[in-house]
């Protein structure tokens, strides 16, 4: 099967309500993002001209508008976690979500997102999202 993975980097701060440990704090992640595209009906046998699946200049365009910009230096939160601490809420690179913005939920945010933005006759078939060099989240269509 032929894919194609574009990488992609940003900053991002979280912190995670009801969480024990420190991740309960504000702090942030230099993220790696990795997206891996197929194509719907590739067909057997060499890609017409230019020869491409997709070009990677597409897949960039589409990640950083969807992503990249939503996400970068910006300060992603819970309800949960605002209702017990109000005295951010007027910061202007505030995000709230409805759900902890875990690395699972930020990948989970992401493919959505994707979904719905990137061309039609692709789909994305991996993604990892690494919140350090050695520990990252991973979604995978079956």
């Amino acid at each position: 099967m032929l894919q194609l993975t574009k990488i992609f980097q940003f900053e991002t701060a979280h912190a995670i309500s009801g969480y024990e440990g420190l991740c309960r704090n504000i702090h942030g992640h230099s993220y790696e993002l990795h997206v891996t595209v197929r194509a719907r009906n590739l067909k057997v046998g060499f890609i017409d001209k230019p020869g491409f699946l997709v070009d990677f200049k597409e897949i960039k365009a589409v990640v950083k508008a969807e992503v990249v910009n939503y996400f970068d230096h910006r300060l992603f939160v819970s309800e949960a976690y605002l209702a017990k601490h109000p005295n951010i809420a007027d910061l202007e690179n505030l995000e709230v979500w409805a759900y902890e913005p875990s690395a699972e939920n930020i990948l989970l945010f992401i493919l959505e997102k994707l979904n719905r933005a990137l061309p039609e006759h692709i789909y994305i078939h991996n993604m990892r999202l690494y919140e350090t060099s050695t520990s990252y989240a991973e979604w995978t269509q079956d």
